[in-house]
């Protein structure tokens, strides 16, 4: 036997209003709490990126023949080539080279700033 189902009080009304708006302040007000408590921990370095890399000659030329880190090479290389202005005007993302880069980069005239990290690091050891 199926029970009919009785019609009750509209939704809607003042009091259920009432009701959302409270519910809403709450969960915004847990949301701002939440946030607040988790404190931001500092981005320690990734070590195999610190150890020092000794440069060969070809890239020497370019960074300078002292050991340094990885990141301290890529950023003499963009000093290097900002200061050339050998990246390409049109698009920026390629590197043109002169004859220092060209012997970095295995004789290339022409590689993307993405390739050019990769090429490089075969000049690392």
């Amino acid at each position: 036997m199926a029970t009919k189902k009785k019609g009750g009080a509209k939704k809607g009304g003042k009091k259920g209003a009432k009701r959302t708006a409270k519910k809403a302040t709450k969960k915004a007000g847990r949301k701002k709490a939440a946030r607040k408590a988790a404190p931001k921990k500092k981005r320690a370095p990734n070590p195999a990126f610190m150890r020092p890399m000794q440069p060969d000659d070809a890239l020497g030329a370019v960074v300078g023949a002292n050991a340094m880190p990885r990141t301290e090479i890529t950023k003499k290389l963009w000093a290097y080539i900002k200061r050339n202005s050998l990246q390409d005007a049109k698009n920026r993302r390629m590197i043109n080279a002169d004859d220092k880069l060209g012997r970095v980069f295995g004789g290339k005239k022409q590689v993307s700033m993405f390739e050019m990290t990769k090429l490089a690091s075969k000049h690392m050891k």
